[in-house]
This record gives structure tokens, C-alpha cells and sequence, in this order.
């Protein structure tokens, strides 16, 4: 019973975050844009496994079309599994006019030896992310962008991260983090965290996993590795999607 209420309340709370961005959505771009976007996600949820809530990709989508126009910077993407956040950011990104660059292994997670246990939220994430998990082929990728998103706006970057990130050098107006390891994590946010243009802002989805928490929370690694002065972090240790906006001062 205590689950059916979890889930129900869950349910409910999704429901209503929906309804807030619909709204502020509709404020941003005429309704049949809208009508028509809306239907787009839709149907990529439909189509293909999507383990986010819509939620997700709305704040973010959101976020990606506050960006003023003039404002440089591309929109990246750090971890894709099959595609469905994919085809789904490359909507707004074709909205907006700009490039989102897509960083995967497209071979799953890494091989690595991190012991997750529990959730903020206390269920049971053991054995989630072992080697090889949320794996998506490039090509399997690609295929369901160009079927349900704008794959003329994407540009897939494959291999390890702290193999392709290094190499990294185009300014971020945006990125979104999906990579459940903590050590990937860290990777991310030395490479990328830097190209984020001031007022830019970083997601991540992992915010509910406790290793990646500490990641965020540590600093010494934003001070030592990442350069730089560890920035306030919207809904750490709180919510699933947690929000980093660059300061522009």
C-alpha cells in the first residue's frame, strides 16, 4: 500500500510540474508551435525507451529557449542511451537555431567499481549501472533522431568521455548530464563546466544518486580540478534534476 501511495503521489507530482511548464511554455512560443512540439515528445516516448520524466526535458527545453538569440553557444548532451532525449532536445535546439553535440560511448556505461545502494529517495539503485548498461548503438541513435527529432542539428561525438571531452573546445549555452557514475560526473564538469558561457546553465538527472551528490558537493575537486569556486546548485541533495546557472560576474 505504501508504494501505491508513493507512486500515486509521484504521479500526481509529475502531473502538476507538467502543468507549470505547458503554461510557461505556452508564454514562449505560439500555441500551434507548441501543440506541435508537445505531440513531437510525445511520440518519442512512445517510440522509444525514455527513462527521464517529461518534466526533465521540458525544464530543460525551457531553458534552452530562454537563451537570448544573439547569444552564442551550443547545446550539449552527455549520455543519450537509445536516443529519446536526443530527438527530444534536438527539437528545441532546432527551434532556437543551434547545434546539439551528442557525447556517448554508444557501447553503455563503463566498466567501473562504484557501489551505489540506495536513491535519495530510498529505493534500491544496486547493480543499476555495471558495465555496459544503457547501451545504445550510434546507429541506433541516430536512427530513431531522424525518425522522431532534427538530426541535421546534431553532431555525435563517440567514444569515453575522458577520451572525446578534452578535445571539446565550442562554448556551451547549455548542457544536460545523464550519466549515473560519479566518476563520469567529474569528467563532465572539468571539461565542460569551463565552455559554459556566463548565464549558461548545466543540468543533471543523476541529482538522486548519492555518489554523484558528493561529486557535486566536493570543494576541493571543483576547486583543484574543475578551476574554479564550487557554484550554488538548485535542489542538491533534494530533487532528481538539479540546475547549475554560471554566474555572469
Amino acid at each position: 500500500m505504501k508504494a501505491t501511495m508513493n507512486s500515486f503521489k509521484d504521479k500526481l507530482s509529475e502531473l502538476l510540474q507538467l502543468s507549470k511548464l505547458q503554461w510557461k511554455l505556452a508564454s514562449m512560443i505560439p500555441q500551434n508551435n507548441q501543440k506541435q512540439l508537445l505531440k513531437r515528445i510525445r511520440e518519442v516516448s512512445k517510440h522509444v525507451p525514455c527513462p527521464h520524466n517529461e518534466s526533465d526535458i521540458l525544464s530543460f527545453g525551457i531553458e534552452i529557449l530562454s537563451i537570448p538569440p544573439k547569444q552564442d553557444g551550443c547545446i550539449v548532451e552527455a549520455g543519450s542511451y537509445k536516443g529519446g532525449s536526443t530527438a527530444k532536445f534536438s527539437l528545441f535546439a532546432k527551434l532556437t537555431d543551434r547545434k546539439l553535440v551528442i557525447f556517448d560511448s554508444f557501447e553503455g556505461l563503463p566498466d567501473n567499481t562504484e557501489n551505489h545502494d540506495k536513491s535519495i529517495f530510498g529505493y534500491s539503485i544496486q547493480d543499476w549501472f555495471s558495465g555496459g548498461e544503457f547501451c545504445g548503438s550510434l546507429q541506433e541513435v541516430q536512427y530513431n533522431v531522424s525518425r522522431f527529432g532534427e538530426l541535421d542539428v546534431c553532431t555525435f561525438v563517440k567514444g569515453w568521455f575522458e577520451d572525446t571531452m578534452p578535445n571539446f573546445e565550442m562554448s556551451i549555452a547549455a548542457a544536460y548530464l545523464d550519466v549515473d557514475l560519479a566518476s563520469s560526473t567529474k569528467t563532465c564538469l572539468k571539461h565542460l563546466w569551463p565552455l559554459v558561457i556566463p548565464g549558461g546553465v548545466l543540468y543533471s538527472q543523476d541529482g538522486d544518486f548519492p555518489l554523484v551528490i558528493a561529486v557535486f558537493e566536493d570543494e576541493d575537486f571543483w576547486n583543484n580540478e574543475v578551476g574554479c569556486q564550487k557554484p550554488h546548485i538548485d535542489g542538491l541533495g533534494i530533487k532528481k534534476l538539479i540546475k547549475i546557472v554560471k554566474s555572469k560576474g
